[in-house]
C-alpha cells in the first residue's frame, strides 16, 4: 500500500469510507471499534518506546519482540473490523485462533516468573507496567465495543476472542514488566466498614 496523500477532505462532513467504499458516519459503531482497536495500538507503540530504557535486555528483548507482534496483529484486527461486511479482498489479513493459542502461550510463560496473586493490584509498577495496564483497559473497551457491534452486524468472533486474550495478556505483562524492571506492585487495600 502507498499513501501519497495524507489529507483527503473526503472526511469533513463527517463520514468515512470503510474498506469496499461503503460510506458509513465517523461515529458509527463499526468507526468507534476499529478506532479503539488503533487507541490500543498506540499505546502499545508507547509501552515499545519506554521498554527501551530497561536495564534487562533480555527482557526488554523478549517484550519488545511480544510489543511489535501484538501491534501488528492489531493492525490485522483494525483491518478487518474497517472492512464492511461481507466484503473480502485478496490478501486481507486474518486474525485466528492461532494467534489467541499464542497469546495464551505467551501468558504462561510469563507467569512462571511470577507470584500468584492474593489480592487484586492497583495498575502501576513503573511507566512500561503503568502503559501496559493502560493498554489493558483501553482493550477491553475495544472488545466491549465489538460484543455491541456483533450484536448489529456480523464481526469475526476470532477478533472479539482475541481481544479478550490480548486484554488478559497485558495483564500479566504489566505484572511482568514490573517485576523485570524491579518495581513494586501495589495491592489493593480494602475499606472495611466495622460495626460500633
Amino acid at each position: 500500500m502507498r499513501i501519497t496523500k495524507v489529507y483527503t477532505r473526503t472526511g469533513d462532513a463527517g463520514k468515512t469510507r470503510l474498506a469496499g467504499g461503503q460510506q458509513v458516519w465517523k461515529d458509527s459503531l463499526r468507526v468507534e471499534a476499529y478506532g479503539t482497536v488503533d487507541e490500543v495500538n498506540a499505546l502499545m507503540g508507547l509501552v515499545r518506546v519506554f521498554n527501551a530504557d530497561l536495564v534487562k535486555l533480555e527482557a526488554r528483548d523478549r517484550l519488545e519482540k511480544s510489543c511489535r507482534w501484538i501491534q501488528n496483529k492489531l493492525f490485522d484486527a483494525g483491518g478487518i473490523l474497517a472492512t464492511a461486511p461481507g466484503q473480502t479482498f485478496k490478501n486481507m489479513p486474518k486474525v485466528s485462533g492461532k494467534d489467541v493459542t499464542r497469546l495464551e502461550r505467551m501468558i504462561d510463560k510469563c507467569q512462571k516468573d511470577l507470584t500468584p496473586l492474593k489480592e487484586f493490584i492497583l495498575p502501576g509498577g513503573g511507566k512500561v507496567s503503568g502503559l501496559l495496564h493502560q493498554a489493558r483497559t483501553v482493550c477491553r473497551r475495544a472488545e466491549r465495543i465489538c460484543v455491541r457491534l456483533a450484536r448489529e452486524e456480523p464481526v469475526d468472533p476470532a477478533i472479539v476472542k482475541f481481544l479478550n486474550r490480548l486484554s488478559d495478556a497485558l495483564f500479566v505483562l504489566a505484572r511482568w514488566a514490573a517485576k523485570m524492571s524491579g518495581e513494586p506492585e501495589f495491592l489493593w487495600e480494602r475499606t472495611v466498614k466495622r460495626d460500633g
